[in-house]
């Protein structure tokens, strides 16, 4: 057999064998040995494609011919085991920024990802918690909000294989066109969910998006227990691991199911799990793509726990107060051992509680950026439960409902346009070596507006450039430490509309200045780039 691929992408091959087995998800388990033309070794999963078939799918960075040779649980069967091919890897002839860069890692640095290529990697996140379901209709539905979100600048999609939040299992909101992802009872996976999440799955990396799978919520731990979990993870890789995917172990990995009777003993029982099912997840995924977990509290105050992902995500709130949690969380990552990335995975949804408007997304995107984190999640309240103008989503088990927003008019709210427009500010500098810098800056804060994080923050490159976020509204400040021989070009950026003023040349002498006035009663970000290294 021979196959043909270019680099990075996924190539699919499959077998069907004559050989009946009654249960074949929990009798077989195939994989194929990849050995690349420098000779390593790589062991692919298969999944079960349903009746009698399994699937491979593999891609490389390498060029050139790879061979592979199948291992099967029954060695017996020749349909399966001891099958040999080759696949033929040329170079990547297109334009998609994904499979011309390749998949994702942690950098050298380990403050931001980027490409294998080492091409840095902005994340902007949507938050589409349950976009899996067929509520969020495909195609139309779907591609319409991902359209959107590619056209504003979006590059990751955090997503849920199928096992959600806010419902109890197997409750019909999560269904997509072909059922759920498990049968009742979690004895097999259901093969046909999973090919109607391949067309969506396919359709985000297509247009360049990174989907951010979840493997379930946290709490399904407890449901289906360590090893059908396991079985789920090991399904998910065989079936996009292969792509330019990021891992999320879990949604509130700890957080244990809203009517549990013993919360303790949940929350605990899942904290160990998890950590076991991260450790797996690393020996399973050949192509290594990064892992995080979502939490419900800190993860990193649990032992341990960082040793099984690649790059920290926070959750830090749903209100416009959420300001201080975020930026104390944020700090406390950045300032952790191991050191790794940092992102804010949710907070503050726009539009939730009638709260978190477009000015509180500007304010959480900047406190994160410019306090060390390597991107951002945006979240709409109407996007991430799948609200519909015919019917909203409903109540949560606990019997509350979070809104009834429908994500046809959430996708419009301002604040991901906005979000979107800062981060091609900062893609105009080489933001992945910005350091946070709070000594640049001199304000005059008062004791509350400290205490809630609610000032300027400041970032840059010395000798290069300099941002700073004024929070609404703040007219007094100083930018500090100056270079002595260094001119700046600066400007103020509008983050509502992304406009520019020009504010001339900054030609220091006792390395401090001052902005006169500010032009309009808002937010604004202050710009200050190097005129040699404009």
């Amino acid at each position: 057999m021979m196959s043909y691929a270019e680099q990075n992408c996924m190539v699919e091959w499959f077998y069907v064998s004559n050989k009946k087995y009654k249960d074949p998800f929990n009798e077989v388990e195939l994989s194929a040995v990849v050995t690349d033309p420098d000779g390593q070794e790589r062991v692919i999963p298969a999944f079960w494609a349903g009746g009698q078939k399994w699937c491979i799918r593999y891609s490389s960075p390498k060029t050139g011919r790879h061979h592979f040779c199948t291992v099967c649980s029954d060695v017996s069967n020749t349909d399966l085991h001891g099958k040999e091919g080759d696949i033929e890897i040329s170079v990547y002839s297109g334009d998609n920024p994904l499979l011309k860069h390749g998949p994702l890692r942690v950098s050298d640095g380990k403050r931001h990802l980027e490409h294998i290529d080492g091409m840095p990697f902005f994340w902007l996140a949507d938050t589409w918690w349950m976009g899996l379901c067929k509520r969020l209709k495909w195609p139309k539905d779907f591609q319409t909000l991902a359209l959107d979100r590619i056209d504003k600048g979006f590059s990751v999609i955090q997503i849920v294989a199928g096992l959600y939040p806010d419902m109890k299992p197997f409750d019909e909101r999560g269904a997509n066109e072909a059922g759920f992802p498990w049968e009742e009872g979690y004895e097999r996976i259901n093969p046909a969910y999973f090919d109607k999440a391949d067309e969506r799955i396919n359709y985000l990396i297509d247009l360049g998006l990174v989907p951010c799978i979840v493997g379930c919520w946290g709490y399904f731990l407890n449901f289906m227990g360590i090893e059908k979990i396991k079985k789920h993870w090991r399904n998910l890789v065989a079936r996009y691991g292969a792509y330019p995917v990021v891992w999320c172990l879990a949604g509130e990995y700890d957080m244990p199911y809203y009517l549990s009777t013993d919360q303790k003993r949940d929350r605990e029982a899942q904290r160990l799990g998890w950590k076991e099912i991260g450790t797996y997840l690393r020996e399973v995924d050949p192509y290594h793509n990064p892992i995080t977990v979502h939490p419900g509290s800190y993860t990193r105050e649990v032992p341990g726990f960082a040793d099984v992902f690649d790059f920290d995500m926070l959750q830090t709130g749903h209100s416009d107060d959420s300001i201080g949690n975020t930026v104390f969380r944020i700090h406390q990552s950045y300032q952790a051992e191991p050191v790794m990335p940092v992102i804010d995975g949710e907070v503050a949804y726009e539009g939730i509680g009638g709260q978190c408007k477009e000015q509180v997304q500007r304010l959480m995107f900047w406190a994160c950026v410019l306090n060390g984190a390597a991107g951002h999640t945006y979240g709409a309240n109407g996007i991430w439960q799948v609200n519909t103008k015919e019917k909203p989503f409903g109540p949560s088990p606990h019997g509350m409902s979070w809104g009834d927003t429908p994500w046809e008019e959430a996708y419009k709210l301002p604040g991901s346009y906005q979000l979107a427009l800062s981060k091609k500010l900062l893609e105009r500098y080489k933001w992945w070596l910005f350091e946070p810098h709070p000594e640049w800056i001199e304000v005059n804060v008062s004791e509350e507006k400290r205490e809630h994080n609610y000032y300027p923050y400041i970032a840059g490159i010395p000798q290069k450039v300099r941002i700073i976020y004024l929070p609404f509204f703040y007219p007094v400040f100083k930018i500090k430490n100056l270079e002595k021989g260094v001119s700046y070009k600066v400007f103020l950026f509008n983050p509502i509309s992304g406009d520019e003023i020009d504010c001339g040349i900054v030609r220091p002498e006792d390395g401090e200045w001052s902005l006169s006035r500010l032009p309009i009663f808002q937010d604004w970000v202050l710009v200050m780039e190097s005129i040699d290294n404009a």
